[in-house]
């Protein structure tokens, strides 16, 4: 097992790329579902400001 994680010798250099490569596949993964959040949002108020002016006299 220490062989594997040695990785022959790279493995200092390895594993923090696998981890940067993991931690940027999750935040490619959860900024679309933010960013749509956010911008139903926005248009939620829009929205509500829009009926709000038309009904008010």
């Amino acid at each position: 097992m220490a062989d594997f994680l040695a990785m022959g010798g790279y493995g200092a250099y390895l594993w923090p790329s696998y981890a940067v490569f993991v931690i940027v596949l999750a935040i490619d993964a959860v900024a679309p579902r933010l960013r749509r959040r956010r911008v139903l949002a926005e248009i939620r108020g829009k929205l509500k400001r829009r009926t709000t002016r038309e009904t008010t006299p």
